[in-house]
């Protein structure tokens, strides 16, 4: 499990590398970050029809608070296809699954900055929580509908609304 915090500016350096690679034919000239790709919907639409490539995905693993076996669970794959498309550096992941690695990237972003810290958004995964049914909100993420709800909760959070 990967609960430990990767916000280094190692991490940064390489995930805005591999979103600019990602959108360096279609951005006409201009370097895209990983903060813009995630700020931007119309860079996100962009990303999710292009495809997440694995190389850029594995960036993302390492960044977020989720094992592989979390991932496979959230794309509907199993561990042994996340595994033969990383053999494979160039795959690309379908739009439904690009869309949902988005996603979640946005979560983690959120989580981020609610917490302050990985190992404390981790924490908040994986306890029960009252406002979203007793569920852990890592249960959640599985679905759109999961996700929004975990969003909502994270956004009262931040501003100081606890239910």
């Amino acid at each position: 499990m990967s609960t430990a915090p990767r916000t280094n500016s190692s991490l940064e350096f390489q995930l805005n590398r591999a979103v600019a690679s990602l959108f360096r034919e279609r951005a006409s000239g201009r370097k895209v970050t990983y903060a813009e790709l995630l700020s931007d919907k119309m860079l996100i639409i962009a990303a999710i029809r292009i495809g997440i490539p694995y190389s850029l995905f594995e960036l993302i693993l390492k960044y977020t608070p989720f094992s592989e076996a979390d991932w496979a669970s959230f794309l509907n794959i199993s561990t042994k296809s996340l595994q033969r498309y990383e053999q494979n550096r160039r795959y690309h992941f379908k739009p439904l699954q690009s869309e949902k690695i988005i996603e979640l990237a946005e979560v983690t972003r959120l989580g981020l900055d609610v917490f302050g810290n990985m190992e404390k958004f981790r924490l908040w995964l994986d306890a029960p929580n009252y406002a979203l049914g007793n569920m852990k909100p890592v249960e959640l993420l599985r679905d759109s509908y999961g996700k929004e709800m975990v969003v909502a909760e994270l956004n009262r959070i931040n501003y100081g609304i606890l239910s």
